[in-house]
């Protein structure tokens, strides 16, 4: 396997953001101010604001108005949203103890598979929809290698072996065996050739489409 160089650094650590929105947009302000070499009396008489005003927003004593940030953004000559550039938005994280899976119905359940739900994240910044699956296949689950949805999926054996069909190709898969792919094609398992079989089964796709 040919070895790429990894695309982001994980060990990067972002600008310390606030928690507080207000505080958050009054030292935006206040550092976009300072860097445009501008006064508080300066900005104050451009926006039409009182000094005391402005010094109250960045400060981050009182909530501006959406009317009063467009004021402040067009005088700073940035765009609206780089006000908010400097708040920490909730960052969403779930911890599903083991056996506690939501059990839910899915496409396959028809065929018999138990399908497990181990999180789900909401609305999110990345716009991506992440839903991991624990998925268990027994003596009375059928073969339904038919599955088709959008997304990118990976599947990761944890017991058993299954052939499982992706397009028009079949893959023998075992514990520790991995299979990466674009499911709008057809796919599923062929033929269970030892059971039990458990697989994680992990489904990416845009945000977009869910809410549509």
């Amino acid at each position: 396997m040919v070895e790429r160089a990894l695309t982001q650094n994980p060990h990067a650590v972002r600008d310390t953001r606030e928690k507080n929105l207000e505080v958050a947009i009054g030292r935006q302000v206040r550092d976009l101010r300072k860097r445009q070499r501008m006064t508080g009396a300066d900005l104050a008489a451009k926006t039409g604001l009182s000094v005391g005003m402005l010094s109250k927003i960045e400060n981050g004593v009182i909530s501006p108005s959406l009317n009063t940030l467009s004021v402040l953004a067009d005088a700073l000559r940035v765009p609206l949203v780089q006000l908010f550039s400097g708040y920490e938005e909730t960052r969403g994280c779930m911890h599903v103890k083991a056996g506690e899976g939501v059990e839910i119905e899915r496409e396959g359940t028809r065929a018999g598979h138990q399908y497990h739900l181990l999180g789900h994240i909401g609305a999110n910044t990345s716009g991506v929809v992440v839903e991991p699956y624990l998925i268990t296949l027994t003596s009375e689950s059928d073969r339904f290698p038919a599955f088709q949805h959008d997304g990118i999926e990976m599947l990761y054996v944890l017991e058993g072996r299954v052939r499982y069909r992706h397009g028009d190709t079949r893959y023998d898969l075992a514990p520790g065996d991995t299979l990466l792919f674009d499911a709008d094609a057809p796919h599923g398992p062929e033929e269970i050739l030892e059971l039990p079989s458990r697989f994680l089964s992990i489904i990416t796709y845009p945000q977009k489409l869910r809410d549509s």
